[in-house]
C-alpha cells in the first residue's frame, strides 16, 4: 500500500495547476506542468515568501534546526554552503576526515580554506577517526567538519567530539548526507552540528540531487542564508523541491528497519548502526557476486572490492529484501584484501600513467572510486598493486584522465 503523505505545500501547487498553459516561459521543451519555472504561482528559492518558505519552515520543525533551506543540486552544494559560510564567518582553518567526499577538499579550494585532514584506518575500508585524532587535528583548525554517518553506516564519536567543539568554542558541521532518514532519532546529525546537510535523495523517498541544508541557531542562520544563494542554482528544478518536502513527511516503518536489521544478522554482514546500509563482505569473489545479481535484475550501490554495499530506504519492499536475502544465500565469499597505504613524499615532475603503470610511484592527484566519492588514493601515498587493479575493474572512477592517474615521475 502506497503511503499517504498530506501537506506538501510544493506538491499542492504544482497538482493545483492542472490546466496545462501555454508556455513562453522557459523550459525550452514548452510542456507545461510540474516543471516550470518562477512562475506568478510557484514562489521562488533564492527569495522563498510562499509554498517554498512554508515547505522549508515544516522541515526545519521536523528535523529541530532553526532553519532549513532546500537544494536542488544534491549534498555537494550544502557541503559547499556550509564551508563558505564559515569562511564568512571568519574562520580560515578546517579540520576534516581524509576519507571525507571530495566536495569538502572541492570547497576549501575554491574558498581559501587550509585544510587539516584527520588520519584513520582503511582496513578493510575508511574508518572513522578516533576521538584523539580528531582532538588532536581541532587543535590546529578553528572549525570541525565530519561525515556522519559514512558510506558504510558508520558514525563518529559524535557526543563526545559536540563536547569537545563546545570547549573549544569552535563550531562543529557534519556532512550528513548519507543519514536524513535518522532524523528524530538519537543518531541524527541535528542534535550535535551548528550546521549540517542531509542528502535527502539518498536515504528518502527524493529525487537526485534532492538534499536541504540546516542551521542550528540564528548565527548560523544568517550566514547560511548569505552562502547558499552563492552555491546552488538559480533554476531549480520545482519537481524536486517538491520531492525533498514530501520526503521528510514520508511515515517512517520501524517493522522494515527490524527486517533490514535481521537480514544483516543472518547475512553475516558488516556491523553498523545504520539500517539503510547493508554491507556484504564478498572479498575476492566480489565481482562475480556482483555480476550474478545484476544478471537477475538487483544493482548494489557499489562494489569497493571488498564489499557488497546494497542501500535500503523507508520504500524498500520487504519482499524485495527478502529476494535480495535468498540470493545473497547462494553465493560464494572470498578473502578480504587488507592493507594500510604506504607514505611517499611527493617531488618531481608528474605525468599521467595508467594504474599498473603507476604501481609504487607516488600518487599526485587524489582519486577513487565513484560512488561513494572518497579517495581510494591519496595525495602522498605510494600507489599499490591491489588499488591500480581496483581502478581499472571498476565500473566508475574519479581524479583519473582517460583511464590514467596523476602520478610524480620520479621517486622521492
Amino acid at each position: 500500500m502506497r503511503a499517504r503523505v498530506r501537506n506538501c505545500h510544493i506538491l499542492e501547487m504544482l497538482r493545483a495547476q492542472k490546466r496545462p498553459h501555454i508556455s513562453f516561459h522557459t523550459p525550452g521543451h514548452k510542456r507545461a506542468g510540474a516543471d516550470i519555472t518562477e512562475l506568478s504561482y510557484s514562489d521562488n528559492l533564492l527569495s522563498p515568501r510562499g509554498v517554498i518558505a512554508r515547505a522549508e519552515e515544516d522541515i526545519a520543525g521536523i528535523t529541530g534546526a532553526y532553519r532549513a533551506f532546500l537544494l536542488t543540486d544534491g549534498s555537494t552544494s550544502g557541503v559547499h554552503s556550509m564551508l563558505l559560510a564559515l569562511r564568512e564567518a571568519g574562520i580560515g582553518r578546517v579540520a576534516y576526515p581524509a576519507f571525507c567526499h571530495k566536495s569538502v577538499k572541492d570547497a576549501c579550494y575554491l574558498f581559501g580554506l587550509e585544510g587539516r585532514e584527520i588520519a584513520s584506518s582503511r582496513v578493510p575500508y575508511p574508518r572513522q577517526p578516533s576521538l584523539s585524532a580528531i582532538e588532536e587535528a581541532l587543535g590546529g583548525a578553528e572549525a570541525l567538519l565530519l561525515t556522519s554517518p559514512d558510506y558504510y553506516g558508520n558514525f563518529p564519536p559524535l557526543k563526545e567530539v559536540a563536547a569537545l567543539c563546545r570547549a573549544q568554542n569552535k563550531p562543529l558541521v557534519l556532512d550528513g548526507a548519507h543519514g536524513a532518514h535518522f532524523y528524530g532519532t538519537e543518531y541524527y546529525a541535528g542534535n550535535f552540528a551548528r550546521m549540517w546537510v542531509d542528502g535527502a535523495h539518498k536515504s528518502l523517498p527524493a529525487l537526485t540531487q534532492g538534499a536541504a541544508v540546516f542551521a542550528a541557531d540564528a548565527f548560523w542562520a544568517d550566514k547560511l542564508a548569505s552562502s547558499v544563494v552563492r552555491c546552488r542554482t538559480t533554476s531549480p528544478s520545482y519537481p524536486i523541491l517538491a520531492s525533498v518536502e514530501y520526503a521528510y513527511k514520508y511515515p517512517r516503518s520501524e517493522g522494515l528497519v527490524r527486517e533490514a536489521e535481521a537480514w544483516k544478522r543472518r547475512l553475516g554482514a558488516e556491523e553498523n548502526a545504520d539500517w539503510t546500509k547493508l554491507l556484504v563482505p564478498f572479498g575476492s569473489e566480489c565481482d562475480r557476486a556482483e555480476a550474478f545479481l545484476e544478471r537477475r535484475g538487483i544493482y548494489p550501490e557499489f562494489n569497493d572490492g571488498n564489499f557488497l554495499m546494497f542501500y535500503l530506504s523507508p520504500c524498500t519492499k520487504g519482499r524485495e529484501l527478502a529476494r535480495l536475502g535468498r540470493l545473497i544465500g547462494k553465493l560464494p565469499r572470498g578473502s578480504i584484501a587488507a592493507a594500510e597505504a604506504s607514505q611517499g613524499i611527493p617531488a618531481g615532475r608528474t605525468v599521467w600513467l595508467a594504474p599498473e603503470e603507476a604501481v609504487g610511484r607516488i600518487c599526485a592527484q587524489e582519486c577513487g572510486l565513484f560512488p561513494p566519492c572518497m579517495p581510494l588514493v591519496c595525495v602522498g601515498e605510494r600507489v599499490s598493486e591491489a588499488s591500480a587493479a581496483r581502478l581499472q575493474t571498476a565500473h566508475s572512477v574519479f581524479g583519473m584522465r582517460e583511464g590514467k592517474m596523476l602520478v610524480f615521475e620520479e621517486d622521492a
